[in-house]
């Protein structure tokens, strides 16, 4: 791989989760305060993600694969990207605000699979290389954060109060703007699919990975990974409004000590996996969500802060160990016939079903705790998807009969 084309995909990879982690993170705080949205609403606007997770396979399926580059179609959603973050910056009420954040979802969903797709057709060992492209995309979400936090100040406590939170839309917008247009000087990537040869739906949204399901582990593990998605959205829908609300000052900095962890934890996830197994490793990062929720239900501001942090930090447990390792099981289950509608399959089980399920739980259970001044009792959100947690950790631990999976590097 020539190095302008590395620092074009890194660059590429760093705009695309610098753009979803400078808005994402504080969208809750952003709505609780600026447009007085409930927990309810909240969710709504979480679950835009599961909906575009859900339509994204047929924008790619159905276009991507079969017409176009897949950097221009990149180019294109990122351009309209723009447009609908400028409108979200410029919303004062959560019904104007709900329309443009769907069909942003609906837009940037996609792309994750696309910039994929673009650094792959460049790459001639991707087990080597991808994971350094990879990389800065997490350092883009990281420096998302810093830059909320420690540049600009958004999520201070004057910032809220003054609605400084708005500026991250516009932020994003400009990145996705400048993502938009770089997209077009990408290295080309033609549709994988000749023309004229037929896909069919079930190929599309990964249903011929369905017969897997026959496999008793594989189901109990399927049916785990919608579960545990649901505990995932409350981290993902509350965390932000949480430590704002507690007074945690620079929390979306301290937030993004979730990915930093996360990075630190895929190096320590092959040497766990080939010592202890897939099961264990599986059963780690079930409890490690678990603990985070306790953690984050008895933690405070003052003395029990670091147990804050530390719930924020397991993330990289969390997600490696669980979700990373289930992509190697799935694909180790697959065989070669199947493997990308296998990874499609979960993707839609998990980001799509399983997230839609746990933003409506969340926010249920968030609008059940609201107090009268204005807050939430905290505690009781955060129990409940520790028990839940917990639950998932049990029935797998019971139900999924140890197996040997190779970590393929």
């Amino acid at each position: 791989m020539k190095s302008l084309t590395y620092i074009k995909l890194s660059f590429m990879m760093f705009l695309e989760f610098f753009i979803w982690g400078g808005w994402f993170v504080t969208m809750g705080t952003f709505l609780g305060n600026n447009l007085s949205a409930t927990g309810g609403d909240t969710a709504m606007a979480y679950s835009t993600q599961s909906w575009g997770a859900i339509i994204a396979p047929f924008i790619i399926g159905l276009i991507a694969d079969r017409f176009f580059n897949a950097e221009r179609i990149l180019g294109v959603l990122h351009l309209i990207g723009a447009f609908l973050m400028y409108q979200m910056s410029q919303a004062t009420e959560f019904n104007v605000f709900y329309p443009y954040v769907l069909g942003y979802m609906i837009a940037y969903m996609p792309t994750l699979a696309l910039v994929n797709s673009v650094s792959f057709n460049q790459l001639s060992d991707p087990s080597k290389q991808f994971p350094l492209i990879r990389v800065w995309g997490t350092v883009g979400w990281i420096v998302a954060g810093l830059l909320i936090s420690f540049a600009f100040k958004w999520d201070s406590m004057e910032g809220i109060s003054e609605g400084l939170l708005a500026n991250t839309f516009l932020m994003t917008a400009i990145a996705s703007g400048i993502l938009g247009v770089f997209s077009f000087m990408l290295p080309k990537t033609p549709p994988s699919v000749a023309k004229g040869e037929k896909v069919s739906l079930s190929e599309i949204l990964g249903l011929e990975a369905l017969g897997l399901l026959k496999d008793r582990n594989f189901l109990v593990f399927f049916l785990s990974s919608v579960l545990i998605c649901i505990p995932l959205a409350f981290y993902y829908q509350n965390l932000s409004p949480f430590l704002t609300e507690s007074g945690v000052e620079n929390s979306t900095a301290w937030a993004s000590a979730g990915q930093i962890s996360e990075v630190l934890f895929m190096l320590l996830l092959p040497f766990f996996f080939k010592k202890f197994g897939f099961k264990k490793t599986i059963l780690v990062g079930m409890l490690a969500w678990a603990v985070r929720y306790l953690l984050f239900s008895y933690g405070n501001t003052g003395e029990l802060f670091f147990m804050i942090i530390t719930g924020i930090v397991l993330h990289g447990i969390c997600y490696d160990f669980f979700f990373v390792s289930g992509q190697i099981y799935t694909d180790s289950k697959a065989g070669e016939k199947v493997k990308s509608a296998a990874q499609g399959l979960i993707t839609l089980a998990t980001y799509g079903v399983g997230m839609l399920i746990g933003f409506y739980v969340a926010g249920k259970v968030t609008d059940a705790n609201v107090i009268a001044e204005g807050g939430h009792i905290w505690k009781s959100i955060w129990t409940f998807p520790a028990i839940f947690a917990a639950v998932v950790l049990v029935i797998f631990a019971l139900l999924f009969k140890n197996e040997k999976i190779e970590y393929k590097e």
